[in-house]
Parts: C-alpha cells; structure tokens; sequence
C-alpha cells in the first residue's frame, strides 16, 4: 500500500498574494466594496475615526452564515463564478474571479475583525490579527494551524443597529494613519466606481453622506468638450452644464462604450483636496481595472494634458479568461481583447480627439495642439499674440454688448493672424535688404534717393502737425525711409530691365496688398494667396542676396 500524500500550503503564501500586493487604501476599499457589490447589497457605508487610526466598511448583502465564512470567505482561491455562475442572484456579474481579492483586506491594518450575518440569523465572523499572522508566517506554519480569534461586539455596538443583514469589518490599527478627508474619499470613490451605470440602487456611504457625481463638480464644471463612444451616457455626463461645443459622437465595432472629455486647463485635472488626477481609465463591469489606459501609447502631445474620460469594457470579464493582473490593478497587456482595444485607442480614438480638439480650441481663441499640422508654429503663434491683445477688449460678464463684442473678436481672428504674420515677415525682409545695404556700403542715386529726401520731408511736417519734439526714428538713415520696391531697386544695381528674375518685380507685386496690411484692412482670400505666394518669392530671393553680404 503507497504513502497518502497531499499539498500543505504555508501561510507564507498569503504575503505573495495579497498582504504585499495592493499598493494604497484605495485599492483596499475597491476590493472591499467590491465583495460587497457581489454579496447583492444596496449600500456600503464606510465610517473613519476622526483620528483615522480605524474604520469600517457595512454592507446590507446576503451575509454569510458560520459555514460560509469557513468555506467561502477564509478559502483562498475560492471563486463564486465557479460555484455560482457569472452572476449573483441579484442579477449582476460577479466582480471577483480569483478569490484572493479578500486578501487585500489584511494590508493596511493590525487588526481585522469580521461580522457577518444572515437575514434572521446571528452574526458569525473572527478575528485576524495580523501580528499573530506574522508569526505564523515566520514559524512556516500551515493554515490550519493559525485559528482566528473570536469577534468582540462591541466594536460594532452602534453599526449593528439596524442592520438586519450583511457583512461588517472593522480596521484597527491602520499601518498608515487615513489622512484622507471624506471629501477626498468620496471623490475617489467617485472616480473609481460606476456600478450605477448597471444597478442604479447600488450607493456607496462616506461618513453618511453619499457618493456621487456631485463629488466630481470641478472637473464638471471645467469641462470644455465631450466625445461620446456607441451613444454612451450616464449621469456623470448629465452634469456637463459648462460646455463649449455640442457632444461629439464617436462609434466603432469595438464592444465598447465611454467618452472622452477635455478640460480648459491642465491644472483642472486635479482632483482638488487630493494628489490624484483624473485620467482616461478602463472600467469593467463598473469598477475601474486601469487608471490612466493611454499610458500604454504615450503619445507626449500636449492634449494629454487636458483629457480624461473613460472606457467601458465589460466584454474583458469573460468566461474562461482572467485578463486582470494578480493585484487585480491592471490588465494583462498581451490578452488579446485589449490589445485590440490599445490598438482602437491609438490608431483611430486618440487621433480624432488630438485633431478635433485643437480645431475646437483654435476656434474659441485658445491654445491648441502645437505639433498638429493644420497650422504651422508661425501661424500659431500669431494667433497666440492676437488672443493676447483680445483680451484687452474683450468685456466683462455684465456688459449688455458682451455676446456682441466677443462675436466681433471672433470674426476678426483669423484675418489678425495671417495679418500679424504679414507683418513680422515684411518686416524682416525690408530690414534685412536695409542690413544688406548697410554691410555693401552702397550709396543711393536719382531717383531712390530723392525718394528717400521726400518721405524725410513729409514725416518732418506731420511730427510738427502733431507737436512731437523728439526723435521717432532710431536712425535717421536715409535707408529707414525706403519701401521694398526702391530697397529692391538698390539691392540688384538699378536692375528694371524686366529680364530674368527681380527682387524688385515681386516687390512691386507686393506692394499694393502689403499696403492694405499696413493700414490694418481685412484681405479677401484671393489677396492672402497673392501675398503669401509673392512673400515666398521675396524670401527666397532676400535669402540669397544675404548669402553674398
């Protein structure tokens, strides 16, 4: 007859699978609510000591009678959808897979004492000290050789009241001091949660007050534009009062649903009061699975900077696969589902938010995204100057002409920044040929000289006109009194043959639109093609005259 032979599993496993592997409070909290979302509740109430040395987390679910607290709840590994199939009886798809989310309970208390009690029944439940657990740990010992202490109630003297059924854990202890406020919890709860979106009688308590979308009303408020993926919506987005534009519909094949929004100021993605910001996040079955999901296509454009939303991928949770990660913080990225999801968000999403964004923006008069080639840096920083100077027009809130004047501003941005452009580059091409000029030494003869002594004469009659007693010029040369067509003229030696290619021809092309720019007029779209065309000509030109200086 053989030896009987059977594994033993040390209780040092425990430190692998759960203890160790949750990183902060909320995380925690997730899983907690989570177990409670599964056990069918209506609510989950989590109170914090003023202190934040200890808190609790009540839920109104089925409870666990004796047997299912030994065989349920203390069985590492035990899965519901495997006994139970992949809904509760309360109709919604289990969150837990693994059976060893539990564990993430005992990582952030000495002390965790669980209370738990069917409709009608008592309540069971013990006492895991962590302390005694390390121990156990140090000694190798096996499971059944760590027995759990027996309940203390009243710990829960004032959270029984009432409670008819569900589960209570009590955190003593905490091995970092809570320095949350409920605030601060609320708006990550917030942030991390929609199990709305599938059980709109699911709420979760902090301190007595619940969670909400109102939680999150600056990020609301600050909220610029709205894209909406397969006709999402949800109550969150009915709080999107402050938009600049109309939602933006977006559809694909995917099985997926979500939106993506942008804020007026990098800045509003702070969640206030805490050092989270928001992101665009994966959310499966309700509960977040990813935070920041774009952090796998960095793309470092500056539209990261202001958006946030989230994907919704219930389709992820499937039977016969587990693509959550061991910490239950991630997706495993070679699954297959998301990496078509990555490849959706990188090759067809993100590129439509990036460009339809800085259309938006660029339209409003604000920043856009500097590296999009619908407009090229020079034309953007134009822009820039133009919203600058606007805004020292611009009226205030109780003008009765505001929508008005802000129209008017509008109307004329687009013509101040090709006119700013104009400009800076005739600005640049005169004072260059004027440099030019200077470093050859060249003398001016006939005509371009008298021209020179006239324009001197007729500034020196409206300084007097205008009393002005000192100097406007910087230099009184008679190169500064000279357009581009005479500067031309003396660049190329008198050329005005008409043979060949001339400076002075597209000076005098140039001319006449330039003009209009001069004296701040507006150009029909004919004449800013005729400007921009001869301009290049002027540049290229100019250039190689600078090449002999």
């Amino acid at each position: 007859m053989s030896d009987e032979f059977k594994f033993e599993i040390s209780l040092s496993v425990l430190n692998h699978l759960g203890r160790n592997l949750y990183r902060n409070f909320i995380t925690v909290l997730a899983e907690a609510v989570s177990n409670s979302w599964d056990a069918g509740a209506n609510n989950v109430w989590v109170e914090i000591d003023e202190n934040g040395s200890s808190f609790s987390i009540k839920d109104d679910g089925v409870g666990m009678s004796a047997s299912d607290f030994q065989n349920k709840f203390l069985k590492i590994g035990y899965s519901k959808r495997k006994a139970d199939g992949p809904k509760s009886s309360a109709g919604r798809p289990y969150i837990g897979a693994k059976g060893i989310g539990k564990l993430a309970l005992l990582s952030c208390a000495q002390r965790v004492s669980v209370f738990s009690k069917e409709k009608g029944g008592d309540y069971t439940g013990g006492v895991i000290d962590n302390a005694g657990l390390d121990v156990a740990i140090k000694n190798d010992n096996t499971a059944d050789q760590y027995p759990l202490e027996g309940l203390n109630f009243t710990l829960i003297d004032k959270l029984s009241i009432g409670h008819e059924q569900g589960t209570i854990i009590v955190f003593q202890g905490m091995k970092e001091r809570l320095k949350s406020s409920t605030q601060h919890l609320k708006k990550m709860l917030a942030l991390s949660f929609k199990f709305s979106l599938i059980d709109p009688s699911f709420t979760i308590h902090v301190n007595g007050a619940p969670v909400g979308e109102d939680d999150l009303k600056d990020l609301s408020d600050a909220t610029e534009f709205v894209w909406l993926i397969n006709g999402y919506a949800d109550s969150y987005l009915a709080t999107l009062t402050k938009l600049k534009s109309t939602s933006i519909p977006v559809t694909t094949e995917l099985n997926i649903k979500g939106f993506v929004a942008t804020v007026a100021k990098p800045r509003d993605l702070k969640i206030i009061g805490t050092d989270e910001r928001a992101t665009i996040d994966l959310f499966v079955n309700g509960r977040l699975r990813e935070k920041n999901i774009i952090r796998h296509i960095p793309t470092q454009r500056i539209v990261e900077s202001y958006v946030y939303g989230q994907v919704h991928f219930d389709t992820l949770d499937r039977e016969g696969a587990d693509p959550f990660t061991s910490s239950r913080e991630g997706i495993v990225e070679d699954d297959a589902e998301f990496q078509e999801l990555i490849k959706y968000l990188k090759e067809i999403l993100l590129p439509k938010v990036i460009d339809e964004w800085d259309e938006l923006r660029l339209g409003r008069g604000e920043e856009g995204d500097d590296e999009n080639p619908r407009k090229s840096r020079k034309q953007r920083r134009a822009r820039d100057l133009y919203n600058l100077s606007a805004d020292d027009y611009a009226p205030d809130d109780e003008d009765a002409a505001r929508d008005k004047v802000d129209e008017w501003l509008g109307d004329l941005r687009g013509d101040a920044e090709f006119n700013i452009q104009t400009y800076v580059d005739c600005f640049l091409s005169e004072n260059l040929v004027r440099k030019y000029l200077e470093e050859k030494g060249v003398t001016l003869q006939g005509g371009v000289k008298q021209e020179a002594d006239d324009w001197r004469k007729t500034e020196e009659a409206r300084r007097a006109e205008a009393n002005i007693s000192f100097e406007i010029r910087r230099s009184s040369n008679d190169l500064d009194y000279l357009g581009m067509s005479a500067l031309a003229v003396t660049a190329e030696g008198g050329n005005k043959s008409g043979k060949g290619q001339a400076l002075w021809k597209d000076a005098i092309a140039y001319i006449p639109v330039r003009n209009v720019v001069g004296h701040t007029g507006l150009l029909t779209q004919t004449a800013k093609n005729h400007l921009s065309t001869t301009y290049e000509n002027i540049k290229a030109r100019v250039r190689a005259l600078l090449k002999s200086a």
